[in-house]
């Protein structure tokens, strides 16, 4: 059987989100870097796989996927009984784990990754972060934070009391705004802060950052 690859890039918190999915789910597979900065992402044979020329691609059995959310919730679905489930077997109970995805894509991530293109690549390039873009955006993922804290009011994670794909989804942005000013957002909210660092300290996480290490090192 020719092994799952994992297309991507490990500054890339699409492809990290993705490789913490086959992480929790035991999944073991080949990880092919795409250098973005040579525009490999751009190019062929990349673009075969992708026509929108964005990592990751995930390749199992023949098939390749791109978009890292839709390869979570169907990687989550056809291993859930394979190392931690991540989803509902019950529609209804998946719904409400499928509206909460797409509020991390719509609502959290966006002012996230302002804020960490601001206060993280920025100034790995030796530019200023811009300041009025930086305050706009912590305005607005301080209205989203809020909501969090008051839904972990209800339950241990964002859904329910288990770990869904949900939380997973958010782990590599939070790891970013963890290290910026920023994270006096998640840190002036009790709920959001013990969610934040639970999460960020789950073994497939770990395994994700280390890779990572060993990739700079």
């Amino acid at each position: 059987m020719a092994p799952r690859k994992v297309y991507g890039s490990l500054n890339s918190p699409a492809t990290l989100k993705v490789m913490a999915c086959l992480f929790e789910h035991n999944l073991d597979f080949e990880f092919v870097q795409i250098n973005l900065e040579a525009g490999e992402h751009k190019k062929q044979p990349f673009l075969s796989m992708n026509p929108f020329g964005q990592v990751p691609v995930y390749e199992d059995r023949g098939i390749k996927q791109f978009e890292s959310r839709a390869i979570i919730r169907s990687t989550a679905h056809e291993f859930g009984k394979q190392g931690e489930e991540l989803i509902y077997w019950d529609a209804r109970k998946q719904a409400v784990v499928a509206n909460w995805v797409d509020v991390e894509d719509h609502q959290f991530e966006p002012p996230a990754l302002k804020l960490i293109f601001e206060l993280v690549i920025k100034p790995r390039k030796g530019l200023e972060p811009d300041e009025g873009v930086v305050a706009e955006a912590e305005a607005k993922l301080d209205r989203v934070l809020d909501v969090y804290e008051a839904q972990l009011a209800k339950f241990k994670y964002l859904v329910s009391d288990k770990y869904t794909i949900v939380d997973l989804l958010h782990l590599p942005n939070l790891q970013s705004l963890m290290g910026t000013q920023a994270k006096k957002l998640i840190e002036s909210r009790p709920r959001v802060s013990a969610w934040c660092a639970e999460i960020l300290a789950r073994p497939a996480w770990t395994k994700v950052l280390e890779m990572q290490k060993m990739a700079q090192a």
